[in-house]
């Protein structure tokens, strides 16, 4: 893993030997570095990384969500949670990368299992919401099919998103 000192530092791409997609829980060991950096990448681009405890970690349990990681051995890839938005929308929260395996697609598949898990639970509507200072981000979810709805959040300058799971 790269090292949390608070300074931006050199990321070694890293090969994966063996990826697997695993279900957890929002407070699981295999979750703690996806916080912990999220929370560092967030005040990096935003000044603040208070958003990653904006959703109770219940609700991203079954059997309104869930939350998923790709792990490379002992190591946290990628990850994503699914909440509940309302019956028929489910909400991707906490979308993360890790910095030593950016551009290889992770972020890729961790929307489409979450994508899966949400037609899995019946929703009708997948949404998501980003911030301006993530264009790699805002990239990635017009590139998958997800439809910009605008702000819907608390974020002032939040970009919103909606993928329909109907057809």
């Amino acid at each position: 893993m790269v090292p949390h000192g608070g300074q931006e530092q050199a990321v070694t791409r890293r090969t994966l030997v063996t990826v697997k997609c695993v279900s957890v829980r929002l407070g699981d060991p295999e979750v703690a570095p996806l916080l912990l950096d999220l929370h560092r990448e967030y005040e990096i681009r935003y000044g603040t990384g208070d958003s990653v405890h904006d959703v109770d970690g219940t609700e991203f349990d079954p059997p309104h969500g869930g939350f998923l990681v790709l792990v490379d051995g002992d190591t946290t890839v990628a990850g994503g949670g699914l909440h509940q938005f309302n019956a028929t929308t489910a909400e991707v929260k906490r979308m993360w990368t890790n910095p030593g395996y950016r551009r290889q697609g992770h972020a890729r598949t961790i929307l489409r299992e979450l994508e899966s898990l949400a037609r899995g639970l019946g929703y009708e509507r997948m949404r998501l919401e980003t911030g301006y200072a993530q264009p790699e981000a805002l990239a990635l979810y017009r590139s998958l099919g997800f439809t910009d709805i605008g702000n819907y959040g608390i974020y002032e300058h939040a970009s919103g998103f909606e993928l329909d799971l109907t057809h």
